[in-house]
Formats: C-alpha cells, structure tokens, sequence
C-alpha cells in the first residue's frame, strides 16, 4: 500500500458497535446539548459577523468530517491490498448532509431573504432532521471509530445550529419566517430526486447494477428505511408516498416551530416579570 493508503487504513479503526443508548450515544447526546446551550448562552445576542463566523467554521467541521466519510468508505483492504471502490449508498447528499450544501447561503449572501430562509431551514426541518435520529439511531452505528463521530457530530449539529438559529432569530419568528424554511427544503429535496433519477440510470448504463442509490430515502427504485415511512412505501403508489413523505415532513418541522415560538414567547414572558 501507499503511504496514502496507510494513512486512510489508520482512519478506519474499529470498535465495538455502539448501541442506541449506550454509553457512546449518550456522551454524544450530553456534548450536543451542551454545545446548544452555550451557543444559546453566549451568542444568542451575536452581531452579524460573529454569527456568520460561527456558521462559517460549523461548516468547515462538516466538511473535513464528509471527506474523511467519503475515503474511509472508498478504501477496503484485503491481505494487505488496499482496493478502492466508490460506495454509492454513501454518496453525500442524505438529509443530514443538508448543512453542507445551505450553510454557505447563511455565510456569504448579503441578502437578507436568502439567509433568512436558510436559518429557518436550520430551525425547523434541520433541527428536526438531527432531532430524530439523535432520538432514534437506527443503524447509523457501524465498527468504525471515526464514522461513528462523525455521524454524531453530523447529526448533533443540526440540533446545535438550529437551537442557536432560533436564538439568534427569537425576536422576529413568524410564520412567514417559518414558510421561508420551505424553500430550501423543496430545493434539496427536488435535486434528492433529480439525483435519485439521474445517478442510478448513468450507473446502468455503464453496465454498474450492484449498488443502492437512495437520497433523501424518496427513491422509487429502492425501500425507503426511515422509520414509519418505511411501512408506508411498501402499500401505497410511490407519488402517494411522495407526497406524504414532504407533507408529513413539512407538517412536522411546523410543529417544531410552534413549539419554538411558544418556549420564546414563554422565556420572554418570564423575563419580563422579573
């Protein structure tokens, strides 16, 4: 093997699979809300720069972690020969990825309404995003160390920008705000089918047929895995299916944000008869 070769060996050590509420989940479920709670506390008044400093550098922790996951899964070896095959069903564009790809339109954009949305994308579907899988791991869970992290810190993330999205914005949530959310989210998802399309028919035709393509788990060629949509798929036509999927998904993230608006309007009640 290469020295480069190696170097990715040494990135994919192993350890005991996690279990959902062992020891490893719930460390990385404290160090979220910790991290949430100290963004809270000592940013929530954060000027412009800072705040765009902040998502800046969040960004730059997702990226390194996403191109240290695309290698590791890239590289198997075997008798002491490293052999290098793209793992499609890793390809980087899952919903927990989303922050790769909006974050940068909080960052740079001097328009207001641009990063407006994507902070209230942060808030709601994202949140909700990290939200459910911190809450239910699944199979997120594998015998590799660093990916193991990396998941965690994925998907803690989405918790951690968002509960600071809605602290920096707790003075003018509205449902407008909230509909602004809307955007990116059908944005992601169109280009999740657009990929779900494109991707597996370029793969058949070079003659690549032993792979699984999913993004967003909306795909009609492969089962959607997710909890309770994964019982939906099976029984209903795939448009009903879709359908439910972005409805449930933008019904749930407007849950989330009424219940956002509540605990501001309840804190701020609290401080003002202080």
């Amino acid at each position: 093997m290469t020295p480069f070769d190696h170097a990715i060996s040494w990135l994919q050590a192993d350890m005991e699979t996690p279990a959902s509420y062992g020891l490893f989940h719930i460390v990385a479920c404290i160090l979220t809300l910790l991290a949430a709670a100290f963004l809270v506390w000592r940013f929530r008044d954060a000027d412009d720069k800072t705040a765009r400093r902040i998502l800046f550098g969040a960004w730059v922790v997702l990226v390194a972690l996403e191109v240290y996951k695309q290698l590791v899964f890239s590289m198997d070896v075997t008798d002491g020969i490293a052999d290098w095959s793209y793992k499609w069903y890793a390809f980087p564009f899952q919903f927990c990825s989303s922050p790769l790809y909006v974050l940068p339109f909080a960052v740079f954009p001097r328009s207001e309404r641009i990063r407006n949305a994507v902070m209230a994308f942060l808030a709601t579907f994202s949140l909700f995003g990290g939200l459910a899988v911190m809450a239910y791991p699944g199979d997120v869970f594998i015998s590799m160390i660093g990916i193991n992290i990396q998941t965690m810190v994925h998907h803690g993330s989405q918790i951690v920008l968002g509960v600071f999205a809605v602290a920096l914005y707790r003075k003018r949530l509205s449902w407008r705000f909230f509909l602004g959310g809307l955007v990116p989210f059908c944005v992601l998802s169109a280009v999740a089918m657009g990929l779900n399309l494109a991707v597996p028919a370029m793969l058949n035709a070079h003659g690549i047929t032993d792979f699984t393509f999913n993004m967003f788990f909306i795909s009609h060629r492969f089962p959607c895995t997710l909890p309770v949509l994964s019982g939906i798929y099976p029984v209903v036509p795939y448009p009903v299916f879709l359908l439910l999927y972005l409805v449930g998904f933008a019904a749930v993230a407007a849950i989330i944000f009424a219940a956002e608006k509540g605990i501001v309007a309840l804190t701020q009640r609290r401080r003002a008869d202080r």
